[in-house]
């Protein structure tokens, strides 16, 4: 029986990897809804998945990549539910530019792209406010609220950690981490990073951020997954994946749970 189960587990895993993030997502039995939040004077759209468990569940914030809130970011956020977490994914592109309401009205990624670097940093920590209040108030949450993200998403997670000290942490795949001291030293979580082998654009600025953490008496964790290129998790769920993309984004998700359990 042990056996079925699992060789089951390995033809899902299979199966999984041989789909688009959209067909993952189409079949996902979990419960997925969008909720439309005020934020200062704009609707901010959320994509909200909770798990299958009897127990009320930890809440992530979820901050998807430089694409936007797209159907990988909104897959991870399945994913997360998977493991038995609430996942509330805003989308950052809502009502951001003339014609748009949220990241799948933009002609291609490129486009969602440069709507992205054009955002108010503080509209988006102001957005993440919003998201944070909202997670919070879910009936089925514990009221633990953390923040996860990916790429430049990754950057404003860590951004966040410093603007929000009632996060239980901040998890950072792939991002930077800001450079002002002051800043730094307003947190008061942990931070976990994760970073893969092959990115040394983000992981040259690794040495001065863990220094700099040291020095403020912060905590600072993170794994470096060698072979694994910007974006692993992304990449390493797709079809056409790569083996060392693969076996980096498996190797995060271990010890993205070992932290969380």
């Amino acid at each position: 029986m042990k056996s079925l189960t699992t060789l089951l587990s390995i033809l899902i895993s299979i199966s999984a990897f041989s789909q688009t993030d959209l067909e993952v997502l189409e079949q996902s039995p979990r419960h997925h809804e969008w909720v439309e939040l005020e934020s200062n004077g704009k609707t901010l759209h959320n994509f909200i998945v909770y798990p299958e468990v009897s127990d009320k569940a930890k809440v992530f914030i979820v901050i998807h990549e430089n694409r936007g809130l797209n159907d990988w970011a909104r897959r991870f956020a399945d994913e997360l539910a998977e493991k038995g977490f609430i996942a509330v994914a805003p989308d950052l592109l809502s009502n951001s530019s003339e014609g748009i309401s949220k990241t799948s009205d933009f002609e291609n990624s490129d486009a969602a792209r440069n709507a992205i670097y054009n955002l108010d940093s503080q509209q988006v920590m102001s957005d993440l406010d919003t998201a944070f209040e909202y997670a919070k108030s879910i009936d089925a949450g514990t009221g633990e609220v953390s923040v996860i993200g990916f790429c430049w998403g990754g950057s404003q997670s860590f951004k966040y950690a410093t603007h929000n000290s009632d996060l239980e942490e901040a998890l950072v795949f792939y991002g930077t981490a800001p450079k002002d001291m002051e800043e730094l030293a307003k947190i008061e979580i942990p931070v976990y990073g994760f970073y893969g082998g092959n990115d040394a654009r983000v992981n040259s600025t690794i040495p001065e951020t863990e220094d700099k953490m040291n020095k403020l008496g912060k905590f600072y964790s993170y794994n470096i997954y060698e072979g694994g290129g910007h974006g692993f998790m992304r990449s390493g769920a797709q079809p056409d994946a790569s083996e060392d993309n693969k076996e980096a984004r498996e190797k995060a998700w271990k010890d993205l749970l070992k932290v969380l359990k």
